[in-house]
């Protein structure tokens, strides 16, 4: 009885006789395909991305994608190392793909985020300036209506607890704070 010779380790012959084997879940096959195939499929990988720690991420993602789809290899189509080094090419190209648009969205969310904080910027500089515009309108009125208008627009006091906080009576309150306000509005260019 005479037995067929062993096919060359790497030879196309070899390949796709482990590559039949992978696909029935062979972990000894896949194994040997790794060692004939990985040098290879790394060296294409890296020329496309360029970065080794990135390229050995990819060349485990292409042996898990190998192992998987063993199946849908076909011997007719094409060659073993043909086959491979295509899915790690695709892997390497996908990364690439990958990490451009991951840039591309934190390029983005910066953008966003510096143009929010200049609104941020601009919205205090316009507060703080509105701010001033009445602090200089206050000084136009009597010491008594800027109390209570602070009490109850920057305080958040109600009249009457303003009329209880400074013992005064309400209708004074009530006076001071419309008096008040009319010549804040005037002094402002308020329409109402």
């Amino acid at each position: 009885m005479t037995t067929s010779p062993e096919p060359a380790r790497g030879s196309d012959a070899h390949l796709e006789t482990l590559m039949d084997r992978v696909a029935s879940g062979d972990q000894d096959a896949f194994s040997a395909l790794y060692d004939a195939t990985s040098g290879h499929m790394f060296a294409v990988i890296e020329r496309v991305l360029r970065n080794r720690a990135l390229s050995e991420e990819v060349l485990q993602d292409a042996y898990v994608q190998i192992w998987q789809n063993a199946g849908a290899y076909e011997a007719g189509r094409g060659r073993v190392i043909t086959w491979c080094l295509t899915l790690a090419h695709r892997r390497a190209v996908d990364r690439v793909r990958s990490v451009r648009a991951s840039r591309e969205r934190e390029l983005a969310q910066g953008a966003k985020e510096y143009q929010e904080s200049y609104d941020d910027v601009e919205d205090t500089v316009t507060t703080r300036l509105e701010s001033e515009r009445v602090d200089r309108a206050m000084e136009d009125l009597n010491t008594g209506q800027v109390t209570v208008i602070k009490l109850a627009y920057y305080g958040g006091y109600t009249q009457q607890e303003i009329a209880r906080i400074t013992d005064l009576p309400l209708g004074t309150v009530k006076t001071r704070i419309r008096d008040g306000m009319k010549r804040l509005r005037t002094r402002l260019g308020v329409r109402t």
